[in-house]
């Protein structure tokens, strides 16, 4: 593992310095911790989509489902902090485990039509145990329960500042080991995958294999992004598992930049910013989000973060030379 390629080089020091600069220039730490919390499920939406090739509409039943277990467990169970997260992180990889293994079988559009018919199951079970779920009222009261290590207390996670600190270590830990993955060979394996599934089976790879280990990665991921979030909104609501919340991961995930882990902070700041300044000013502002889906498609193909890198190329003075460099930069 090389300088550009190790975990800890220089993306992931970029992700740092944008976790220690967003609270400072966001308008509210609560903000920057939502878009922390959503960068998580993006990163776990470029696992499957960016580096497996799977366009999953699925990743709104792990993040539901993540919010529900971890609520549930700390309301009816007294569960701890670290309990109701390993409980979310436990049930969005076994949400991941059936959905993967059974959309897996099938490849292109059956496939996203098996995770699309998933999820819309999904919302409809959370819709109809109502007594479990809250149904269309979601689960009110949701508790933040304070950080304890052996009995000792750390913080009582009260606090917006002390809460985005939490998420924030998460997040690091998260990115770091998604780094790992990446730049390991099973994850080249998955690029091969994405690149050409038939000839990875051919030299004796076994391709649904590799893409069921990735969906319960990316499973569990985000069922922790969904249980962090019940914790910031003290409440699990329903649209949570809704085939919307699928969208925007998905969206988040295609406008930061498909391959690049980077791209899920940028995705992630993007679309919950536009939806922070004009939602009070303009009902219909879903629109906005649809144009510049549009205009990233079109002109950005690999996203805020792939412009990023191209505008830097094109800056400098060795343009040759840079193109190599921002090349590896941008994996």
């Amino acid at each position: 593992m090389n300088n550009k390629t190790s975990i800890f080089g220089g993306i992931t020091l970029i992700a740092l310095a944008l976790i220690v600069v967003m609270p400072i220039i966001l308008p509210s730490v609560t903000l920057a911790t939502e878009i922390l919390i959503f960068a998580l499920a993006a990163l776990a939406c470029n696992l499957l989509l960016g580096y497996t090739g799977l366009l999953s509409f699925g990743q709104g039943i792990f993040f539901g489902g993540g919010a529900y277990s971890a609520s549930l467990v700390m309301l009816h169970l007294d569960f701890g902090l670290f309990g109701a997260l390993i409980t979310a992180i436990i049930a969005g990889a076994l949400l991941a485990l059936i959905v993967g293994a059974l959309s897996i079988r099938r490849s292109g559009i059956y496939f996203v039509m098996l995770t699309l018919a998933f999820t819309q199951m999904a919302y409809f079970l959370a819709y109809t145990f109502s007594d479990l779920t809250g149904g269309d009222n979601g689960l009110l009261d949701v508790p933040r329960p304070e950080l304890n290590f052996f009995g000792l207390t750390i913080s009582e996670l009260k606090s917006s500042e002390d809460f985005y600190i939490f998420v924030a270590a998460l997040f690091s830990i998260v990115f770091i080991f998604a780094r790992r993955v990446i730049h390991s060979p099973f994850g080249t394996t998955l690029v091969a995958i994405r690149e050409n599934e038939n000839r990875s089976s051919a030299v004796g790879f076994s391709t649904n294999h590799f893409k069921l280990i990735a969906f319960v990665i990316s499973g569990a991921i985000t069922g922790l992004a969904g249980a962090l979030y019940a914790m910031l909104l003290n409440f699990s609501p329903l649209s949570n598992i809704d085939l919307v919340m699928s969208e925007n991961i998905l969206i988040m995930t295609i406008i930061g930049g498909t391959s690049s882990l980077i791209g899920s902070i940028l995705g992630a700041g993007a679309i919950v910013l536009i939806g922070d300044l004009l939602s009070s000013i303009w009902p219909r502002w879903m629109m906005i989000l649809g144009i510049a889906l549009i205009a990233v498609v079109l002109f950005l193909p690999g996203g805020l973060w792939g412009g990023i890198v191209s505008l830097f190329s094109k800056l400098s003075p060795s343009k040759k030379s840079k193109k190599i460099s921002v090349t590896e930069v941008i994996k």
